[in-house]
């Protein structure tokens, strides 16, 4: 493509009021996840209306548009989540969610705006275009086992030779792009345990086999499992999260059950902790002649960013955005199932400041009042935008 004949920048300009328009009739209209039934038909009706786009439905609730430019060549993935989270919204935004106890709460309504733009601008580009881009709306980012591993069976992932995402980050400075090669985020899974005991009157503990404080002393030896058998120059975390037990006072309850989450980057690391939380569950409960029941389930792998496309996104970034713009990032502990695509082909993730100069406006991810500015949608269509021509021009 000849950039010097193009004026892209005043294409991705152009379409910054729809970007806008299309967002909070998102957020407007909120839906959980594998329910995205209205958002994903109004994805698929925009799509066809831009032209010069193949669009298909990929799951009852995921749509694939396709641009196939005029000469061949490489095939790149855009992809952008669209699934709301069960919380009642507490913004106060003129335009705040009509669903009671659903809201976009994490910026997904930001996302698929942002692709939307993207695909409108490069569908003018079509006859400019060597390869091919697929822009991937996906369905269920929040509800395990994911839309996105749906996605990558149903075929979306064929012949793509690289995949792109973004998230919106709302405590991050506006307009900061956020990139890391290798690790991302952390793989998440989570783990269930019952913990059989004999139920018995408050006043007579000797009778009874006391699963509460069973439960206690596993919930401490959980919390000691990472300090103790995880090297400190490695990043782990295991959090109880429930414990559920007991109806009265005055009743030693003839069970309880315990949950939590387990977070982690190196996949040694990952397959050793239910065997050690395992270990020390049956170790603690057969003392005191109780019962237990284990249960650890696989979540989401660790979104790893492939060295090669990321370098072509970091280039874009420095080419096409001011000075500072760029920052190194971290590896969070949080999950996405972006993963499922970056396990299947390379792929690059990368976060986008979308935070307020006044921090008490910037709630986190998941919060009531999440909010982002909108000022930093017009700089993800960009982002999708020049990354992907510059991918197919590499």
């Amino acid at each position: 493509m000849k950039e010097s004949l193009i004026d892209i920048q005043k294409l991705v300009n152009a379409v910054q009021d729809d970007v806008i328009t299309w967002r909070r009739h998102f957020h407007v209209n909120p839906e959980l996840s594998f329910q995205e039934v209205n958002t994903s038909k109004y994805v698929y009706d925009q799509l066809q209306s831009f032209g010069n786009i193949e669009v298909t439905w990929v799951t009852e609730t995921s749509v694939m548009g396709k641009i196939i430019g005029k000469k061949p060549g490489k095939i790149i993935g855009l992809r952008a989540d669209m699934d709301a989270l069960p919380i009642q919204e507490e913004t106060g935004l003129a335009f705040s969610s009509k669903n009671p106890n659903v809201m976009h709460a994490c910026g997904h309504d930001g996302h698929t705006s942002m692709l939307l733009g993207a695909a409108k601008v490069l569908s003018s580009l079509k006859n400019e275009i060597n390869g091919e881009i697929r822009f991937l709306f996906q369905h269920a980012e929040e509800l395990f086992p994911g839309g996105a591993v749906e996605m990558v069976r149903a075929g979306v992932t064929e012949g793509i030779d690289g995949v792109l995402g973004l998230h919106l980050a709302s405590q991050a400075p506006l307009g900061k792009f956020i990139l890391s090669y290798g690790p991302v985020t952390a793989a998440c899974d989570s783990f269930d345990i019952i913990i059989q005991g004999k139920g018995g009157h408050g006043s007579s503990p000797h009778m009874s086999i006391d699963p509460i404080t069973i439960g206690t002393q596993l919930v401490n030896g959980i919390n000691q499992l990472i300090s103790r058998k995880v090297d400190a120059g490695q990043r782990a975390v295991i959090s109880v999260t429930q414990f559920h037990g007991g109806s009265a006072h005055n009743i030693i309850p003839d069970k309880v059950s315990i949950g939590g989450t387990v977070r982690t980057f190196d996949s040694k690391i990952r397959k050793q902790i239910p065997i050690w939380i395992e270990q020390l569950t049956k170790g603690i409960t057969e003392a005191h002649d109780a019962h237990y029941q284990f249960d650890f389930h696989y979540g989401y792998s660790g979104v790893v960013n492939e060295d090669k496309i990321t370098s072509i996104v970091e280039r874009t970034l420095k080419e096409n955005f001011d000075h500072g713009s760029l920052l190194k990032g971290q590896p969070a502990m949080g999950s996405e199932d972006f993963s499922a695509f970056s396990e299947a082909v390379p792929g690059c993730f990368v976060f986008l400041g979308a935070g307020s100069e006044k921090h008490e406006e910037n709630y986190p991810h998941h919060h009531p009042k999440f909010d982002v500015k909108e000022e930093a949608l017009i700089l993800g269509v960009q982002y999708y935008v020049r990354s992907a021509l510059n991918f197919l021009n590499s």
